[in-house]
Protein backbone atom coordinates (compact mmCIF):
# COMPACT_ATOMS: atom_id res chain seq x y z
CA UNK A 1 0.00 0.00 0.00
CA UNK A 2 1.49 3.34 -1.02
CA UNK A 3 1.36 6.42 1.28
CA UNK A 4 -1.69 7.91 -0.45
CA UNK A 5 -3.63 4.67 -0.20
CA UNK A 6 -2.62 4.33 3.45
CA UNK A 7 -3.83 7.84 4.31
CA UNK A 8 -7.22 7.21 2.67
CA UNK A 9 -7.50 3.75 4.25
CA UNK A 10 -6.67 5.03 7.75
CA UNK A 11 -9.14 7.90 7.41
CA UNK A 12 -11.76 5.31 6.42
CA UNK A 13 -11.04 3.33 9.57
CA UNK A 14 -11.44 6.52 11.63
CA UNK A 15 -14.75 7.30 9.92
CA UNK A 16 -16.09 3.79 10.53
CA UNK A 17 -14.76 3.28 14.05
CA UNK A 18 -15.08 6.73 15.58
CA UNK A 19 -17.68 8.72 13.68
CA UNK A 20 -19.78 5.86 12.30
CA UNK A 21 -19.81 3.58 15.34
CA UNK A 22 -19.79 6.48 17.76
CA UNK A 23 -22.79 8.31 16.34
CA UNK A 24 -24.68 5.08 15.63
CA UNK A 25 -24.15 3.24 18.92
CA UNK A 26 -23.05 5.78 21.57
CA UNK A 27 -24.09 9.15 20.11
CA UNK A 28 -24.49 11.05 23.35
CA UNK A 29 -21.02 10.04 24.50
CA UNK A 30 -19.58 11.50 21.31
CA UNK A 31 -21.75 14.62 21.57
CA UNK A 32 -20.58 15.18 25.15
CA UNK A 33 -16.94 14.93 24.01
CA UNK A 34 -17.57 17.95 21.79
CA UNK A 35 -19.64 19.74 24.44
CA UNK A 36 -22.74 19.45 22.28
CA UNK A 37 -26.22 18.82 23.65
CA UNK A 38 -27.35 15.24 24.00
CA UNK A 39 -30.21 14.02 21.84
CA UNK A 40 -32.74 11.22 21.72
CA UNK A 41 -33.62 12.01 18.12
CA UNK A 42 -32.84 9.44 15.44
CA UNK A 43 -30.97 11.88 13.13
CA UNK A 44 -27.67 11.37 14.96
CA UNK A 45 -27.84 7.60 14.43
CA UNK A 46 -28.71 8.14 10.76
CA UNK A 47 -25.61 10.35 10.51
CA UNK A 48 -23.57 7.59 12.15
CA UNK A 49 -24.81 5.01 9.67
CA UNK A 50 -24.11 7.24 6.66
CA UNK A 51 -20.69 8.19 8.03
CA UNK A 52 -19.85 4.53 8.53
CA UNK A 53 -20.80 3.80 4.91
CA UNK A 54 -18.69 6.72 3.75
CA UNK A 55 -15.80 5.30 5.75
CA UNK A 56 -16.25 1.98 3.99
CA UNK A 57 -15.85 3.78 0.65
CA UNK A 58 -12.58 5.26 1.89
CA UNK A 59 -11.37 1.81 2.95
CA UNK A 60 -12.21 0.28 -0.43
CA UNK A 61 -10.55 3.21 -2.23
CA UNK A 62 -7.42 2.83 -0.13
CA UNK A 63 -7.25 -0.88 -0.85
CA UNK A 64 -7.71 -0.36 -4.59
CA UNK A 65 -5.37 2.55 -5.33
CA UNK A 66 -8.11 4.98 -6.38
CA UNK A 67 -6.04 8.12 -6.76
CA UNK A 68 -8.90 10.20 -8.19
CA UNK A 69 -10.93 9.40 -5.08
CA UNK A 70 -8.00 10.45 -2.89
CA UNK A 71 -7.82 13.82 -4.68
CA UNK A 72 -11.57 14.32 -4.29
CA UNK A 73 -11.36 13.64 -0.55
CA UNK A 74 -8.74 16.34 -0.07
CA UNK A 75 -11.15 19.00 -1.31
CA UNK A 76 -14.12 17.46 0.48
CA UNK A 77 -12.38 17.24 3.84
CA UNK A 78 -11.26 20.87 3.68
CA UNK A 79 -14.86 21.78 2.76
CA UNK A 80 -16.07 20.05 5.93
CA UNK A 81 -13.83 22.28 8.04
CA UNK A 82 -15.01 25.40 6.23
CA UNK A 83 -18.67 24.39 6.62
CA UNK A 84 -18.28 23.75 10.35
CA UNK A 85 -16.54 27.10 10.83
CA UNK A 86 -19.40 28.85 9.01
CA UNK A 87 -22.21 27.20 10.98
CA UNK A 88 -20.32 27.89 14.20
CA UNK A 89 -19.79 31.55 13.25
CA UNK A 90 -23.51 31.81 12.52
CA UNK A 91 -24.16 30.50 16.08
CA UNK A 92 -25.99 27.46 14.70
CA UNK A 93 -23.85 25.18 16.89
CA UNK A 94 -21.07 25.39 19.45
CA UNK A 95 -17.56 26.17 18.25
CA UNK A 96 -16.35 22.80 19.57
CA UNK A 97 -17.84 21.20 16.43
CA UNK A 98 -14.88 22.70 14.57
CA UNK A 99 -12.72 20.00 16.17
CA UNK A 100 -14.35 17.45 13.86
CA UNK A 101 -13.40 19.65 10.92
CA UNK A 102 -9.84 19.91 12.15
CA UNK A 103 -9.62 16.12 12.20
CA UNK A 104 -10.91 16.06 8.61
CA UNK A 105 -8.50 18.78 7.52
CA UNK A 106 -5.55 17.02 9.16
CA UNK A 107 -6.40 13.91 7.18
CA UNK A 108 -6.71 16.03 4.04
CA UNK A 109 -3.24 17.51 4.61
CA UNK A 110 -1.79 14.02 5.07
CA UNK A 111 -3.38 12.79 1.84
CA UNK A 112 -2.42 15.96 -0.05
CA UNK A 113 1.22 15.66 0.99
CA UNK A 114 1.30 12.10 -0.33
CA UNK A 115 -0.31 13.16 -3.61
CA UNK A 116 1.94 16.13 -4.42
CA UNK A 117 4.85 14.02 -5.67
CA UNK A 118 2.39 12.36 -8.08
CA UNK A 119 1.74 15.68 -9.86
Amino acid sequence: MNPTDLSVFVFGIILVAVHGYGFLVIPNTVLRMFKLPETKEVWIRILGFITGLLGAYYIVAGLNHLTAFAWATVFGRFAVLLFLIVISALKMTKATIILLGIIDAAGAVWTLLTLLPVM
